[in-house]
């Protein structure tokens, strides 16, 4: 007989009248957290400033933010934030003359993908910043802190996996009484290992041999694990059902491809000129 475990946290921590800190929150406080403090041992390293650095934190945590959002609204929720434009926006919704606080849940990781890369390119061009550097030094804090964003879709019992019968599916009370794959815990030990294999070839001066290597490596792996692990997750949205692949693995493609891009062609073209 196998002994599933069994998971059913509830996802706020507490409440305070209409407000409700999650364990989601927190993972996302701690994602940021750890980039700040992961690219301030960076910029100490390379000699930069603390000041480059704080600028730097505003433009990635906005763009990383509003990449998120938008990219969930229009990539997986469009049929409906087509007729709640606001919604996108502003932690509320609109029915029928009621108005709910509900925070935004809805954050997509491809568009915090989108957003971060619009930012940075945003930040080299305002300060005088070769784009190729900063993209190496990004790619190192991305993947930590994207396992600490799918531990708290863990802890939220959402982006859950597809039914199991292993020693170590969980069963998600708070969704139904079926043992499934921690798909978010994969994820998210995905996203540790790259971490560390990144930061290894950063010990290991790569960024400063190979410019675009680390980042082009940090694409091929992130969204090749993604691309993967998606075969086991159940679809986020009704639109997916049927089709030989789903939102995420479709969008995934061409980032692997620009990943691939930096890793073997960046490097000989910037060699011809």
């Amino acid at each position: 007989m196998i002994l599933f475990i069994k998971w059913g946290i509830a996802p706020e921590i507490f409440h305070i009248g209409g407000f409700a800190l999650r364990y989601y929150s927190i993972g996302f406080m701690l994602a940021f957290t750890g980039a700040y403090l992961l690219l301030r041992y960076v910029f100490r390293e390379e000699h930069r400033s603390r000041e480059t650095l704080d600028r730097l934190l505003i433009y990635i945590i906005t763009g990383t933010l509003l990449g998120a959002r938008l990219g969930h609204c229009f990539f997986y929720d469009f049929a409906y934030y087509k007729y709640h434009l606001w919604e996108i926006f502003l932690p509320f919704t609109f029915t029928e003359g009621h108005v709910e606080f509900t925070g935004y849940q809805g954050l997509a990781s491809h568009g915090a993908a989108i957003g971060i890369l619009l930012a940075a390119l945003l930040f080299s061009f305002r300060y005088r910043t070769p784009f190729i550097s900063l993209l190496d030094r990004l790619a190192i804090v991305v993947p930590l802190a994207g396992c600490f964003i799918r531990v708290g879709n863990f802890f939220n019992s959402e982006i859950i996996g597809i039914p199991a019968m292993l020693p170590w599916a969980v069963v998600f009370t708070r969704v139904d009484a079926q043992p499934r794959h921690p798909a978010q815990l994969y994820e998210a030990l995905s996203y540790a290992l790259i971490f560390c294999w990144l930061f290894y070839h950063y010990k290991k001066r790569t960024p400063f041999v190979k410019p675009g290597r680390l980042f082009g490596c940090l694409l091929i792996a992130v969204f090749s694990a993604r691309f993967i692990i998606e075969f086991i997750k159940e679809n986020q949205v009704a639109f997916e059902r049927g089709y030989l692949l789903n939102m995420g693995q479709l969008l995934s493609i061409p980032l692997i491809a620009l990943g691939i891009y930096f890793l073997n062609f960046y490097k000989r073209y910037d060699e011809r000129n």
